[in-house]
């Protein structure tokens, strides 16, 4: 007799006032906290956005833009501080090995990651930027059909006006990262360093204030935008390229080590075409800085300056750690941004058995 109680009552319909004893509160939460499955209509349509081919190649390239960047923090702000000696200013006049002794010993490991913060900050969106727009021009100006193979020129293109894009939105952050990057270093024009150094933010609004409103946010821009646009194009053009080649035979793809040797060929023959434009951004964006001397009128100027006060070699300061970096660096970037895009494509619902 209990056992049919016991069925009667599981089969029953609940009573509607159960639905009042509990409160409020806590029904919401336990809609909030119930898991959203595969076959879900929210999920479906998110993973569906994600994968797209131009917003998976946006999200996978902030991440490696974060990646590459914190890997080579160290050599990042040492080819800075290189870039931004003049003649007659020899404090980092020294190897990489004892420069970077230099920083450890005088800031500690804060010194080696000065200005990565702000960096990380800025590299995101750009690289973000960068990789999505490279897709989205890729498809739009060049593509007949999707998945088109494209030319060497047109990869180059794409590339240049990608570069053009991610840095108008992004650099403001690139010239307080500078000023971030040597505001602490032990440079003798810029005085004794007394109380605490200022933030990103208070950088900026200083920036603002006292050296020109909006336009001080974007000093320098012309050299980075000629020095970026061919170094992205480049970059994109020969990491294509090099990846095409060095994929085996009957293979659609190469391994990771492949992958890897591939972004550290086509960041170095990017950097070593473009660097001296590298070089006159960093000078244009310290150029109102107090204490460092520089006064250039214009890029023709700029270089006719360094040439005469400090030879060629002027133009190619801190190529060395620049070198020595942009091989982990890209290296690390394509392959992260590799394995972030195939995931995040991955996620399409029509790929995927739900």
């Amino acid at each position: 007799m209990s056992s049919q109680k016991l069925a009667s009552t599981a089969n029953s319909p609940t009573p509607t006032t159960t639905a009042t004893t509990e409160p409020p509160s806590s029904v919401a939460e336990a809609a909030m906290s119930a898991p959203m499955t595969p076959s879900d209509p929210t999920v479906v349509q998110v993973r569906a956005f994600i994968s797209q081919p131009v917003v998976a190649a946006f999200c996978a390239g902030g991440i490696a833009g974060a990646v590459s960047r914190t890997v080579v923090s160290p050599l990042e702000r040492l080819k800075i501080l290189f870039q931004i000696q003049s003649a007659g200013r020899e404090e980092y006049k020294l190897s990489v090995g004892k420069a970077l002794k230099k920083m450890w010993q005088e800031e500690g490991w804060r010194g080696f990651m000065r200005g990565n913060g702000t960096n990380c900050i800025r590299i995101v969106p750009y690289s973000a930027v960068q990789f999505g727009s490279y897709g989205f021009y890729k498809r739009t100006l060049f593509e007949s059909t999707p998945g088109a193979d494209l030319t060497p020129f047109e990869r180059l293109i794409c590339g240049g006006i990608a570069g053009i894009t991610s840095v108008t939105f992004t650099y403001p952050l690139d010239i307080v990262r500078t000023r971030l990057s040597i505001q602490s270093a032990s440079f003798a024009d810029l005085g004794e360093r007394t109380g605490e150094l200022p933030g990103m933010w208070a950088t900026m609004v200083r920036m603002y204030k006292d050296e020109g409103g909006f336009r001080a946010l974007y000093r320098g821009i012309i050299p980075t935008v000629t020095g970026v646009a061919p170094y992205v194009g480049l970059n994109f053009m020969t990491y294509e390229f090099m990846r095409t080649h060095l994929t085996p035979e009957g293979d659609k793809n190469p391994n990771a080590a492949r992958k890897l040797l591939a972004g550290a060929i086509s960041g170095a023959v990017a950097q070593t075409c473009t660097y001296p434009f590298d070089v006159l951004r960093r000078r244009f964006q310290i150029n109102t800085m107090s204490g460092m001397g520089y006064q250039y009128k214009s890029i023709p100027d700029a270089i006719k300056v360094i040439l005469m006060q400090e030879g060629p070699k002027g133009l190619y300061k801190g190529i060395v750690p620049n070198l020595l970096k942009v091989a982990p660096s890209m290296a690390s970037s394509w392959l992260s941004f590799e394995v972030a895009r195939d995931f995040f494509v991955s996620l399409d619902p029509k790929e995927v058995d739900l």
